[in-house]
């Protein structure tokens, strides 16, 4: 016999099975001999007062343990057949993946074509990015196996919550070796150590299935005929048949030039544009959890959320990374930009965060529809002009950047292509600095503490989401005006991070699957 009961407990009781028992006991005047086996099956933290409290949903088993309840089922993905219809995904990153193996389910052979390296060669560039300011334009923080999420934190939180099965996609990840936390808490987390393993996993049953993933394969173009897409043509001239699901993620400037140059309907995004924010660990704890001590013994580095509006725009924090790294994310030489990642234990003494403006379509004069998308290239151009060749970051301290005064030092950071003293309020777009600097202030007296000289702030922060949107149908998730097309995922305007991705990677699988052989189709969710 099992229930399913709810507590809220202090840390230290959360974190300890046999006092986690007696509160069970205590609390439903249930007879802790009767208890078996307890699984935790939600898990988050309420900091909200100055006592931090642990919210737990757990199934408690009675009198025996039921073997039938489990975390999760794994997915049985079968051999494709030697007739079955082939698709081909373009690009390897969340969103790539998950379609792929939802084609797989659904009977079709994917054909993966990634620009970059597999996600263990990727690493070896990455390093040079730190170490020598080289960037490779298709091995780097955004491109390769596994996308921008592989090596830039891992997060799997989303608000998409009617698109798709969340617990599907967080299932799959576990099935691939993902660890079991991710399906009980509110915001799980994986990490860029943990990730790559999960995504080899993942290539492997894509080509034990029958499929194939083939890396270095910058796609140049699509082949259309008479308004249908019938593959995918790359830089090399090869050409890879069958209908397209576009998943370049964020980044792919190239992929967006080539696509309007082609008449491909497409259209402007609202983005938002910032630093990055980096604080002590031991501070962001403080202030978080209410206490001068810190965190303590029971809870996780403390992370945040905030948000606030600044003359009719909103001000927020984005990819919160808690024990974590800035590292240099830029896509092609000559541009700087930065991003937030963490290791799984979220170990190191810094915390950084995105603090974003948003920036809509209509702020910006023109239809051109790569407007948003120059608006970002244009500040990582001038920041990148300002640090010189190794990719030094522009930074300045926190109080200072509210202020708009020079910062004669820098406290330690950990981005490791270095930073150097700049006035990085002059450097931004002066609607984006001057929001900034007012919402600053205003966290700062709502967290005191939180404005402060220790912290410093990072230039840039501009790779948030896509700049533009590949305009398709609600129903079919084709394209508005070329057939055999799924613009998919992050890339193409609809997801934003792994999550959201995966699921519209899963939906655009569906779809292509269902144009194949409409008898078989899938339910598709409409939203």
């Amino acid at each position: 016999m099992t229930q399913q009961i709810q507590l809220r407990l202090k840390p230290e009781v959360a974190a300890d099975p046999l006092r986690l028992r007696i509160a069970l006991s205590t609390q439903t005047d249930i007879d802790v001999n009767r208890i078996k086996r307890v699984d935790i099956n939600r898990r988050s933290i309420d900091a909200r007062q100055r006592q931090v409290m642990v919210n737990l949903t757990v199934t408690v088993h009675l009198d025996e343990i039921d073997e039938s309840v489990t975390d999760f089922t794994p997915i049985d993905y079968k051999p494709l057949s030697a007739d079955a219809p082939q698709a081909v995904v373009v690009g390897a990153g969340p969103a790539g993946l998950f379609a792929a193996l939802r084609l797989i389910e659904l009977g079709v052979r994917p054909i993966v074509l990634e620009r970059g390296k597999d996600v263990d060669s990727r690493r070896t560039d990455l390093a040079a990015i730190s170490r020598d300011g080289v960037v490779d334009p298709d091995s780097n923080y955004c491109f390769g196996e596994g996308g921008a999420g592989a090596f830039s934190d891992g997060k799997l939180y989303t608000r998409s919550k009617k698109r798709g099965s969340i617990e599907k996609i967080l299932s799959v990840l576990c099935q691939h070796g993902a660890d079991r936390n991710i399906l009980v808490d509110a915001h799980p987390h994986i990490g860029s150590d943990k990730l790559p393993a999960i995504i080899r996993a993942m290539r492997e049953t894509i080509i034990a299935c029958g499929g194939e993933v083939k890396f270095g394969c910058r796609v140049d173009r699509l082949d259309i005929k008479d308004g249908k897409v019938v593959g995918a043509i790359t830089a090399d001239g090869t050409e890879y048949h069958g209908s397209v699901i576009l998943a370049t993620g964020h980044s792919a400037r190239d992929v967006y030039e080539r696509l309007a140059a082609d008449g491909v309907a497409m259209e402007p995004k609202g983005i938002a544009v910032g630093v990055r924010v980096e604080h002590p660990q031991a501070l962001i704890d403080k202030i978080f959890y209410h206490s001068p001590s810190g965190r303590g013994k029971y809870l996780p580095p403390a992370e945040y959320s905030l948000l606030t509006r600044v003359d009719d725009r909103a001000v927020y924090s984005f990819c919160m990374c808690p024990g974590g790294y800035i590292i240099p994310a830029a896509s092609q030489p000559g541009q700087l930009v930065v991003n937030g990642m963490s290791p799984s234990n979220r170990g190191t003494q810094w915390a950084n965060s995105g603090m974003v403006v948003e920036i809509l379509p209509e702020d910006l004069p023109g239809d051109n529809p790569l407007k948003m998308m120059q608006y970002q290239k244009g500040i990582e151009e001038r920041f990148y002009r300002d640090g010189g060749d190794n990719l030094s970051a522009p930074a300045q301290r926190m109080t200072d950047f509210a202020e708009g005064k020079e910062s004669a030092s820098l406290p330690r950071s950990s981005y490791t292509a270095g930073i150097h003293p700049a006035r990085v309020e002059k450097l931004l777009p002066m609607g984006v600095a001057k929001r900034l600097q007012v919402a600053l202030k205003e966290f700062g007296k709502k967290y005191r503490g939180y404005l402060s000289p220790e912290a410093i702030v990072v230039g840039d922060e501009t790779r948030t989401s896509s700049p533009v949107r590949i305009t398709r149908r609600p129903d079919t998730l084709e394209h508005v005006t070329i057939s055999g097309l799924y613009p998919c995922g992050e890339g193409a305007g609809y997801a934003g991070g792994i999550v959201s991705a995966a699921i519209d990677g899963e939906r655009c699988a569906e779809a292509l699957a269902s144009a194949i052989n409409p008898d078989k189709s899938p339910q598709l969710c409409s939203k």
